[in-house]
């Protein structure tokens, strides 16, 4: 049995996690920019999901090997598994599908709430209070996104499946915060990653693959692998360790920040200043979290 009490994290501690979470964000950011280069060489999602996570699990499993650590056994390679078949399968299931039903922007925004139900989350299970600058950080974070985003309309099965899939990354935080006290995130990566990759590769199986189709399709699911898979869960999940749930959470909101950057120097998609506005409150959201001594959750044995 365990119980989460409060240990000061050292300051060059708290900036490494930071850094973090801001490489991991980052590295999000580029997703779905790859992703429009794979799925304009005939992918469809699960097959483009499929290879993603094999490609990343492969690599991570091979990392694993050169550092010589062993896989998670028992309950945590069970959590593990959850988080990557249930919890990443369950997110990018539900966020691809609600892009079928509403606007793109309407969906990320909604996705986007997910530090919302963390904090909500943290609250009520962990008994986590709140202090007035993070409440402050968390409220200028949301709207941040949502001006970012810039969402235009919506069905209500898309709007649905989209708090849906907030609510699964929240859970799947939650999770993490606790299971990374036990493992690094090496080993965490590699089971989430095959987890994730064996629920998708069934699903190919049964609905079809679709392969790319050329040399371009492949480099774009290897950057999609990579850059916007293995490098920002890995670091996600060693800056989770560190900072926590909450603040690695807010600090993710950056995410939309570098999307919309890298779809107006890549796509040539129009910047729009509302986008500016709430990239500026979210950067202000960072400047928040960054500035505030924190402490971090540290896990021990408690008596039954």
């Amino acid at each position: 049995m365990y119980r989460v009490s409060l240990d000061t994290i050292h300051p060059m501690n708290r900036l490494l996690g930071i850094f973090l979470i801001v490489i991991s964000a980052a590295s999000f950011g580029t997703l779905a920019i790859i992703g429009r280069y794979a799925y304009a060489d005939g992918l469809d999602v699960t097959t483009m999901l499929f290879l993603r996570f094999t490609i990343a699990a492969i690599l991570m499993f091979a990392w694993l090997a050169i550092r010589k650590e062993p896989l998670p056994r028992g309950r945590t390679l069970l959590q593990l598994a959850g988080m990557g078949g249930l919890g990443y399968v369950g997110q990018s299931f539900c966020f691809m599908s609600a892009i079928n039903y509403a606007s793109t922007g309407l969906v990320a925004l909604l996705l986007y709430l997910y530090p919302v139900f963390v904090t909500i989350l943290t609250v009520i299970f962990q008994k986590v209070k709140l202090t007035s600058r993070t409440v402050l950080a968390l409220v200028l974070a949301t709207i941040g996104a949502a001006l970012t985003a810039n969402p235009q309309g919506g069905q209500l099965p898309g709007i649905l499946l989209a708090i849906s899939a907030a609510v699964i990354y929240a859970v799947y935080i939650l999770v993490g915060t606790d299971v990374m006290q036990k493992v690094s995130a090496v080993q965490s990566s590699a089971v989430i990653f095959a987890s994730a990759a064996l629920v998708f590769g069934i699903l190919t199986a049964i609905r079809g693959p679709h392969w790319p189709a050329t040399q371009n399709g492949w480099l774009a699911i290897s950057g999609i692998a990579v850059i916007a898979t293995l490098v920002p869960v890995a670091t996600f999940l060693g800056g989770l360790k560190i900072i926590g749930a909450t603040d690695a959470s807010l600090l993710s909101t950056l995410e939309p920040v570098v999307t919309v950057v890298l779809a107006a120097m890549l796509l040539g998609e129009k910047v729009q200043p509302l986008m500016l506005v709430g990239g500026v409150l979210i950067l202000a959201a960072v400047l928040l979290i960054v500035r505030q001594p924190k402490k971090n959750p540290v896990v021990e044995t408690a008596s039954p």
